[in-house]
């Protein structure tokens, strides 16, 4: 199965330059990409999205993802794998 992440729509897009850059056979989406969920798309529907469609989804939401996941999962429903960015890492810890 190949690795594909959605950052979400508050992910600097470095994230996803330096991403490919490390690993150039990675799917790397953002929110409002082609094919992707829009911009202002609700918490619940960027899980429900990528359950759909096996994306890992990266995030900096560290206030309210938590909890949509948790209920999200209480729903029996699953998702292929959340990141949620450290804001005490660079960029390159991150990626590494």
């Amino acid at each position: 199965m190949k690795v594909k992440y959605l950052l979400d729509e508050n992910v600097d897009l470095e994230y996803r330059f330096q991403l490919i850059r490390h690993n150039p056979t990675l799917t790397v989406w953002a929110v409002n990409d082609p094919g992707a969920p829009a911009k202002g798309t609700i918490d619940p529907d960027i899980l429900r999205w990528c359950e759909e469609h096996d994306f890992i989804l990266v995030t900096n939401n560290r206030r309210s993802m938590p909890r949509h996941l948790a209920d999200h999962l209480a729903e029996s429903r699953h998702v292929p794998g959340i990141f949620i960015l450290n804001p005490e890492l660079s960029l390159g810890e991150t990626i590494e």
